[in-house]
């Protein structure tokens, strides 16, 4: 299943009719020549309405997903932004710098224009990506398109986006409880349905054909003597389960995330635990959150976007010891004790980022709960534990509070090559100054136990997507630098 989509350009460039026209074309056609990705050149340069309805039915001729609208000059304000209104996609706005011209008939105030544009697209309450600094020559402008590339993919998947949801959610797990309407307002549509709907599915792909060579892929995935023979045809059976509701359920959208129900009833009922197959669809390209956090579901797809890479959900989970910062963090890395802490899960993060001793083991925790005390794990086996590897990470979240407002947070640090010593799919995190981040951001924000982790540093795009999707800057949350106060930071600590 191809479960993101493939970001199409367009490039169109306006032009004001009291400048020369010839000005624009020949700086779209530089950033056309500069720009090594894919770019489709629209050859109708807008002046007017009129132009702008020829432009429109030409990229999407060419089937263009997404718009960069180039101000060659100064621009026609009206034109140039009812572009955005009316091309279903993302459009970015970018504007020339001078410099490749004499400074009487080869100036083309592109500078000034896009003061105007942007008050035009606020009146008309329009989104669009406008770069840091949205002037700059072919070379400058080819950077912000790339730039652009991944925060596009993010919101043309999200507006495509289906989360399947099998529930309810586990008692007492009340902050992977969020309101839906937040996803009405993103144009995410869900659905949501009973664990008992998802077993009967189940059981209807007993014996399905296709389990062998899922076997076969898992088996190969992990190596020997890293998996349990025996759980490899239910899984398979699950994973194909999951799989054929996707392509069932999708309807008129084009992508999907679940959010699934893990536990207690679920192990006991299916006989084994599912976090190994959410893996694996995870490094897929499809999302499996856990505990039905929805939300969840919704970050991990958009990281994947942004990233195109695999992504997992992790709990904030426990503080780390003094004894490991002290033998394996202190002098090593430049962290604060309060700089760490540990991203846990029981084990739905991918085998791809993960240490080369994972393995398929079973839930320490769920086993203690559901099976007789001095047991050989049965059906509580079937996560896929061991130390996530050391990689620069991402952390974010977006989420609807208790209020129906949609706010988020994002913070870059790192995966440690320290060994954790402990149980799960677990890691041990960095973060500048997470303490603070962990008061004043999480806790203060009141934000729930799991986050979203892309595996790289993507802070500037995931800070885009949310913004692009709506969310005022106010409501993003990030890791405040030291001496940089949080609002509702203590002054005398």
């Amino acid at each position: 299943m191809n479960n993101i989509p493939v970001v199409k350009l367009g490039l169109i460039a306006v032009s004001r009719d009291c400048f020369p026209i010839q000005l624009s074309e020949k700086r779209r056609a530089a950033i056309k020549e500069t720009y090594k990705g894919e770019l489709y050149e629209c050859p109708v340069t807008v002046e007017n309405e009129k132009d702008m309805e020829k432009a429109l039915e030409d990229v999407n001729k060419a089937e263009c997903n997404a718009l960069v609208v180039f101000l060659g000059n100064f621009g026609p304000e009206t034109p140039e932004t009812l572009i955005a209104e009316r091309f279903d996609g993302p459009c970015m706005y970018v504007a020339a710098a001078e410099g490749d011209g004499d400074m009487i008939n080869g100036r083309g105030d592109a500078y000034c224009g896009m003061l105007n544009c942007s008050y035009n697209l606020k009146m008309r309450h329009l989104k669009a990506y406008i770069p840091e600094y949205p002037v700059g020559t072919a070379d400058d402008i080819a950077k912000m398109i790339a730039d652009f590339v991944p925060v596009a993919r993010a919101v043309i998947g999200v507006s495509n986006l289906k989360i399947i949801t099998f529930g309810p959610r586990p008692q007492d797990f009340f902050a992977c409880n969020a309101p839906i309407k937040g996803l009405y307002e993103l144009g995410v549509e869900i659905e949501e349905n009973s664990e008992l709907d998802l077993l009967v599915s189940f059981k209807e792909h007993e014996n399905d054909p296709r389990i062998p060579e899922v076997c076969a892929d898992m088996e190969k995935e992990m190596g020997e003597g890293k998996y349990y023979a025996d759980l490899n045809v239910k899984m398979a059976q699950f994973e194909l389960t999951l799989l054929d509701w996707a392509e069932a359920h999708k309807g008129a959208r084009k992508y999907v995330a679940f959010a699934d129900k893990c536990w207690p009833a679920f192990p006991s009922q299916f006989g084994f635990e599912p976090c190994y197959v959410n893996s694996r669809l995870a490094s897929r390209g499809i999302p499996v959150s856990c505990e039905v956090d929805i939300y969840g579901a919704l970050s991990e797809y958009i990281g994947l976007c942004i990233s195109n890479d695999a992504v997992t959900l992790l709990d904030i989970n426990n503080s780390v010891p003094q004894y490991i910062y002290d033998e394996d963090i202190k002098g090593k890395y430049d962290y604060k004790l309060t700089d760490t802490f540990m991203g846990f899960h029981c084990g739905n993060t991918p085998a791809c980022k993960m240490c080369d001793s994972r393995a398929v083991k079973y839930q320490l925790i769920q086993h203690r709960l559901l099976e007789p005390e001095g047991s050989e794990p049965d059906f509580t086996r079937g996560t896929l534990e061991g130390d996530i590897a050391a990689s620069d990470i991402t952390f974010y979240r977006l989420q609807c509070n208790s209020e129906g407002e949609l706010v988020s947070y994002v913070a870059e640090g790192e995966v440690l090559d320290v060994p954790t010593r402990s149980f799960g799919g677990i890691g041990i995190f960095a973060i500048k100054e997470m303490g603070r981040f962990y008061r004043h951001v999480l806790i203060e924000g009141n934000y729930p136990h799991h986050g979203a982790v892309m595996f790289g540093h993507y802070g500037k795009a995931f800070y885009e997507v949310v913004k692009f999707l709506g969310l005022d800057v106010k409501k993003i949350g990030y890791n405040q630098p030291a001496g940089v106060r949080y609002p509702t930071e203590n002054p005398w600590g």
